[in-house]
């Protein structure tokens, strides 16, 4: 009776954390969409059957997805309307998103800025993650490393390789944080945007250096997983220098 009575609580967990999953996927685009623009204040969103079609998801991971992001202001619903886009009361915020990818000190100061955060959540991510995010973090590294053997963009992947790693944090802010900032953070892919890839020996370190934080976010270390997320991040600031300038003496050339 107790075997069958466990076996139906572990089978009612794993519904429940995968809901919880689609949950979070379902809000993390809609944050990605509205950081970025594509989703702007005032704007409504589209019906719940046509978020559940659009996500593929059931009724209930849109409510709750919704539920979530109206609890922190980011939606708002009319009754007999709709949820709309809520209108952004943090202006002061406006200043970290306005970036100028063809300013260098522009991007410097935001790795800077991700360094003080990002070391932090790798930390904290050694000693806080699960055994699921620690798979997602190693997939993540994964993902980079296909991208980079098939010549792909690897800006994306390298975005949701630190997105894994705020999500072990089990900090909800670490998330809101990158989001926040979105793609911008991955300074390169300005010039994918432009129809550049980054050199594949700059990819390359870059995947070593992934590799490194993941090591040690798996094996629990936290100083180590630091000092590795510090010296990625570091090291991104003197590549960055350098990529942009060959870049432009390219289009000068």
């Amino acid at each position: 009776m107790a075997q069958q009575a466990t076996k139906h609580k572990e089978a009612a967990e794993k519904v429940t954390t995968g809901r919880r999953n689609l949950v979070d996927i379902v809000g993390s685009q809609l944050r990605h969409d509205i950081a970025n623009g594509l989703l702007k204040p005032g704007e409504k969103l589209p019906s719940e059957s046509g978020l559940t079609e659009k996500f593929g998801v059931s009724r209930t991971v849109i409510r709750e997805a919704i539920a979530s992001m109206r609890a922190d202001g980011l939606l708002e619903a009319r009754h007999g309307i709709g949820v709309f886009v809520g209108t952004l009361k943090s202006q002061p915020l406006q200043g970290l998103l306005d970036t100028d990818p063809g300013r260098v000190s522009s991007i410097i100061e935001m790795l800077e800025l991700r360094a003080a955060v990002e070391t932090e959540a790798a930390g904290l991510a050694a000693v806080r993650r699960s055994p699921a995010q620690e798979q997602m973090i190693i997939e993540r590294v994964e993902e980079f490393g296909r991208a980079l053997a098939d010549g792909l963009a690897t800006s994306q992947p390298d975005f949701r390789f630190h997105l894994a790693i705020a999500d072990a944090t089990n900090n909800p802010r670490f998330r809101d944080f990158l989001e926040l900032t979105g793609q911008q953070m991955i300074p390169r892919s300005t010039l994918q945007q432009g129809g550049r890839e980054a050199p594949k020996d700059y990819l390359a370190q870059i995947h070593r250096e992934h590799q490194s934080i993941a090591d040690a976010i798996c094996e629990r270390n936290e100083d180590g997983a630091r000092q590795a997320m510090r010296l990625h991040l570091k090291g991104s600031q003197q590549r960055y220098r350098s990529l942009i300038r060959k870049a432009f003496s390219a289009d000068v050339i």
